[in-house]
């Protein structure tokens, strides 16, 4: 479940502060600020939008677009029309996400090597590909027999960032600062044109925010919210803080802070890990983008197609060959088109956000009829998630 949002730490403060890098700006106040707008992505788009209020808009346990679509058109009495719509466009970028992720993310641990030695990046992009081919075609079998090894992997890889970013923190604790949100809004006032470039490395992190809501049908909502809340949250944030104090203490490292934070020895060990993590977060949203062609085949969105359950004990396990191919494809040209995961990332943000933005309508007519919580309360957080959301797309 965690997977896809795990990963964003290889790469979002790097790509935030690209631009900074480029125009020649205030390193200190531009990593203040970008922190500080990290922080509060993950606390208002995550946390509040999606652990808080869009898990209590499910339908028989499932969460996802097309799941908030048929929760809709219920409580509206009216079927197809512009939630259907709506439900479409949003599924569709879904499927997008599914392809963009592998590509992305197995990139960005890949190019870890390229701090071990400069001379391994002529190999990230053949490497990357094995991984993902590999990774595709063993899909049919199922993932019940590596299924177990997926938690405690994920798991050591959250406490591992949140130790990393503990240990730099002190490299710099006016980081601390970031936890005001003045530091992120002021860089938008200052320079609007320079901070709207920063605001599409900063969504970079909250990609994964759909996928815990998709994965929703596989585990329910308590165990989701805790492990977010216990585990997943804080490692995140201890790692981006951590990040920004060792780029402010040692601002050559700007260009791929998360791998040099450890020491030589530890970096291979640490792509490695950073791959199994990388190709986990690829399972999850390739087992979501199942669940979405499944689903839309039930609404009449697909034409039918052949479905096997890989599982004798999980309902949620189903492999769609069709859509499995057609997903390679994808990734595969995406891999060879853009070579790394900077040029990606900006593909990446679109795909998630159109996702997320459909999400946030869909949930405010969703509240707004189903009375479910107080509208008072619902209603201004959803609009404002609304706006920002609306910024990022912008970014």
């Amino acid at each position: 479940v965690f997977g896809d949002i795990g990963t964003s730490p290889l790469y979002a403060m790097r790509e935030a502060l690209h631009p900074v890098v480029a125009a020649g700006g205030d390193l200190r106040a531009a990593v203040l600020g970008v922190a500080s707008l990290l922080i509060w992505a993950l606390l208002l788009i995550v946390t509040l939008k999606y652990v808080v209020f869009l898990m209590k808009a499910d339908n028989k346990g499932e969460g996802g677009i097309l799941s908030l679509v048929v929760l809709v058109e219920t409580l509206l009495q009216k079927k197809g029309g512009i939630v259907l719509s709506l439900g479409i466009i949003g599924a569709a970028f879904f499927f997008g996400d599914a392809m963009i992720t592998p590509a992305m993310s197995v990139l960005s641990a890949v190019e870890g090597l390229k701090v071990v030695s400069p001379g391994f990046g002529p190999y990230v992009v053949p490497l990357t590909l094995a991984i993902l081919i590999t990774l595709f075609v063993f899909q049919y079998k199922g993932t019940a027999g590596v299924a177990s090894l997926f938690a405690p992997i994920t798991f050591v890889w959250f406490i591992l960032l949140g130790v990393i970013g503990i240990v730099h923190i002190s490299d710099d604790f006016e980081i601390f600062q970031a936890f005001n949100p003045l530091h992120g809004i002021g860089m938008l006032i200052e320079r609007p044109g320079l901070a709207l470039l920063v605001f599409g490395g900063v969504f970079l992190a909250v990609t994964g925010g759909e996928a815990l809501y998709a994965d929703m049908g596989h585990f329910g909502s308590k165990p989701i919210r805790m492990a977010w809340l216990a585990v997943v949250f804080p490692g995140l944030i201890l790692n981006y803080l951590g990040q920004g104090a060792f780029i402010i203490s040692h601002p050559q490292s700007v260009d791929n802070p998360f791998f040099l934070m450890v020491d030589g020895w530890m970096v291979i060990p640490l792509v490695i890990l950073a791959t199994a993590v990388t190709v986990i977060a690829s399972q999850a949203v390739i087992t979501g983008a199942f669940s979405i062609a499944q689903q839309a085949m039930s609404l009449g969105l697909f034409p039918r197609m052949g479905i096997t359950h890989t599982s004798e004990t999980e309902q949620g396990q189903i492999y769609v060959g069709q859509i499995n191919w057609m997903l390679l494809v994808g990734v595969v040209i995406l891999v060879l088109v853009f070579e790394s995961s900077s040029n990606l990332a900006s593909a990446y943000g679109i795909a998630v956000n159109t996702s997320m933005i459909v999400d946030s309508i869909l949930a405010a007519i969703f509240f707004w009829k189903s009375r479910s919580l107080p509208r008072l309360i619902v209603l201004p957080c959803i609009a404002l998630f609304f706006v920002i959301e609306a910024t990022f797309l912008a970014a």
